[in-house]
């Protein structure tokens, strides 16, 4: 009987000994570094509800401080748009952007933001969520390292500030305009002058003449810079951007040392974000489009018919080229196209017949 005491008993601490690791491993902290695109203090982006600031708040609650990141706007540890390669190189775990600032790495990474005439929000979500577009944006992401997820959606974008009125697709030729992504080339294609600045970097310019026009936002990020007071004619049609996405980007070696419970923090943090930082831009824009109208003396218009139908016709060439140039890009659009085409469908008998029927 003694025997068979000891015998358990030393069972008992060799298992127990086995299983002190995973223990330990379980309560292990990680400290990690996020880099933003975007300056510190940003609404949205860098501050409030939704932004990332707020991400990794709520990573840190929800993993009892596990998991910590010291979150760095744009210039505080690294330049605006370098954020791509300091993931990669893991120089920082994650960064907070969007991926269309990523076109020279990968063409295919621009879908994962926006597409010109493409998905709204809860479209581009389905899309994400449940109609393979995560998987692709892994895929994408896989040769550099690297996984993303969705973070963050401004809803649909307003066209931007001009200096002068747009008439007709003659009045784009020449204009020096910021715009990002696929909607840059678009512009390109048309005759503008397509530049590309952090978004602290665009009243200067749109006031001392080095731009003609400028797209950031939405009226309550925009109004923010003062590019109100640089333009006043404010185009709304939003073409370009019918729901923009911020992008989580994450070391994936990093990622691979994570325990499954702080993956799925981080998952479910960035989804929470996804949605709220939506509900914030649709309050505060509401506000802030009214003020510019009634109080800041800002002409805010669609762009003329004539013009959206050039836009149109340039941006199924420029995706199509896009496509046939590279495979994964291919995938990429064919997938995204695909699924549009089916939610275009439902939304005509839902979205837009509640519109059109019910509000008028």
């Amino acid at each position: 009987m003694h025997n068979t005491r000891r015998t358990a008993l030393k069972a008992g601490i060799a298992g127990a000994a086995l299983a002190a690791p995973a223990i330990v491993s379980a309560q292990t902290t990680f400290n990690w570094k996020m880099t933003s695109a975007y300056g510190k203090g940003s609404p949205f982006y860098m501050d409030g509800p939704g932004s990332a600031t707020d991400l990794a708040k709520r990573i840190r609650e929800m993993s009892n401080g596990r998991l910590n990141i010291q979150v760095f706007g744009a210039g505080e540890l690294i330049p605006a748009f370098e954020g791509f390669d300091a993931v990669r190189a893991g120089t920082v775990e994650m960064n907070h952007a969007n991926s269309y600032f990523w076109t020279g790495k990968s063409a295919a990474a621009q879908y994962f933001t926006a597409v010109p005439f493409g998905l709204n929000f809860q479209g581009i979500n389905g899309w994400l969520y449940d109609g393979g577009g995560q998987e692709l944006w892994n895929e994408v992401y896989a040769p550099f390292g690297m996984v993303a997820m969705a973070c963050g959606n401004t809803g649909v974008q307003m066209t931007g500030w001009f200096k002068k009125e747009i008439k007709d697709v003659a009045d784009l030729k020449g204009l020096k305009m910021r715009i990002p992504g696929l909607a840059g080339k678009v512009y390109a294609s048309l005759g503008v002058d397509v530049k590309v600045l952090p978004g602290g970097e665009i009243f200067p310019a749109l006031e001392r003449g080095v731009i003609d026009a400028a797209e950031f936002v939405g009226p309550f990020q925009d109004r923010r810079l003062g590019l109100h007071k640089a333009a006043k004619y404010y185009y709304t049609t939003g073409w370009h951007e019918s729901a923009t996405v911020s992008e989580l980007l994450i070391n994936k070696a990093a990622w691979d040392k994570l325990p499954a419970d702080l993956k799925a923090i981080v998952q479910n943090a960035a989804a929470a974000c996804n949605v709220i930082g939506e509900a914030w831009c649709q309050k505060h824009n509401s506000e802030a489009m009214d003020d510019l109208i009634k109080n800041q003396g800002v002409i805010a218009r669609p762009l003329p018919d004539s013009v959206i139908k050039a836009l149109r016709t340039e941006t199924d060439k420029v995706l199509a080229e896009a496509a046939a140039k590279d495979p994964l890009t291919k995938k990429v659009h064919d997938s995204y196209m695909a699924f549009k085409a089916k939610y275009d469908r439902w939304s005509e008998v839902s979205e837009e017949a509640y519109h059109i029927k019910v509000r008028g």
